[in-house]
């Protein structure tokens, strides 16, 4: 049976009947030396570590977003390039150190910050973004730039031999 209450249709109850679902068998998690699939593993929050590496990099990542602002708008072409680079050599960066999409995604909120912060006009009509080609190209080059590397980042994978299928 389905969440629904309603039986599987063909080929579908014959997936469901191979994979173990539905079979009523206490204690079937998926085998192995763990003991059951992650998904029934209770959720357990970042350790120490893993927290200030992520607010470390989320810091890192507002002082070069508040850097890239200024260097974009003062060097054009090449500014914005150092700018944009930067940024990606920070969030792949992070990604891989951290090992873990986090590690990206941190310093890309950071980054995301800051730049918003310095995008407001100040009371006396001061600005640090003109309405211009390389403003516009740094804020959506940025946040394309952060996607992509949050989306390359390695997720965790379990390892060891008991991971891989047929052993």
């Amino acid at each position: 049976m389905s969440a629904n209450g309603k039986k599987p249709a063909g080929g579908a109850r014959g997936r469901a009947a191979a994979a173990g679902v539905g079979a009523g068998v206490a204690g079937s998690g998926g085998g192995g030396a763990g003991g059951g699939s992650l998904l029934a593993q209770p959720l357990a929050g970042p350790s120490l570590g893993r927290s200030l590496a992520c607010l470390g990099l989320f810091v890192l990542g507002a002082v070069v977003g508040a850097a890239g602002g200024l260097v974009q708008a003062a060097w054009f072409p090449g500014g914005l390039l150092l700018a944009l680079g930067g940024a990606a050599g920070l969030f792949l960066g992070g990604a891989r150190a951290a090992g873990s999409r986090a590690g990206a995604v941190a310093p890309a909120a950071g980054w995301m910050v800051s730049v918003i912060l310095l995008t407001a006009s100040r009371p006396e009509g001061d600005f640090l973004f003109a309405a211009g080609v390389g403003s516009y190209l740094f804020l959506l080059g940025g946040m394309a730039v952060a996607v992509m590397c949050a989306t390359l980042g390695q997720g965790r994978q379990p390892d060891g031999s008991a991971v891989r299928l047929g052993k």
